[in-house]
């Protein structure tokens, strides 16, 4: 990894495992793929569905589920933005459309480092720029086979 931007994972969600090898390896890439002055540290933060609701409630005033929350760079802190995901909200989306889960998941690390570097989806043309860099990226990653091992484990009864 550069050593102006560093990856910082909070796995909060314990049925979710993955190499941190392989998702230092998928960032490298995706942030070479636009230019950006971020540095400092991005923080990852894999959640539940209720814990990720609570913060998209808090801070964004909407208590609904959703799939990625991003939170802007602090310099003072030496933080480069943080992206919190919903591991179930990557569950099922991934079920409903048919896409492997550790795509679905990568979609939304995609998805909020575009943020991070500028892109919005507020508007319907910043919605069309913002659908085309996730392609890209998508399929950088594919090409290069550096999709992250996300794997989850099996639910026991009782759980």
């Amino acid at each position: 990894m550069g050593s102006d931007l560093t990856v910082e994972v909070n796995n909060l969600y314990p049925a979710l495992s993955f190499s941190p090898i392989s998702l230092d390896r998928f960032f490298e890439k995706i942030f070479a793929l636009h230019r950006h002055d971020c540095s400092g540290s991005l923080s990852v933060a894999f959640l539940d569905r209720p814990r990720h609701s609570r913060i998209h409630g808090d801070f964004l005033k909407d208590f609904r589920p959703t799939d990625v929350i991003t939170f802007p760079a602090d310099p003072k802190e030496e933080m480069a933005g943080e992206i919190c995901v919903s591991v179930d909200q990557a569950i099922e989306e991934a079920a409903n459309r048919e896409v492997a889960f550790a795509h679905e998941l990568s979609l939304y690390l995609i998805h909020g480092w575009l943020h991070l570097v500028g892109f919005d989806d507020k508007e319907e043309q910043d919605q069309k720029i913002m659908r085309r860099e996730e392609r890209k990226a998508l399929d950088f990653v594919e090409d290069l086979g550096l999709w992250p091992d996300f794997l989850l484990a099996p639910c026991t009864e009782g759980e």
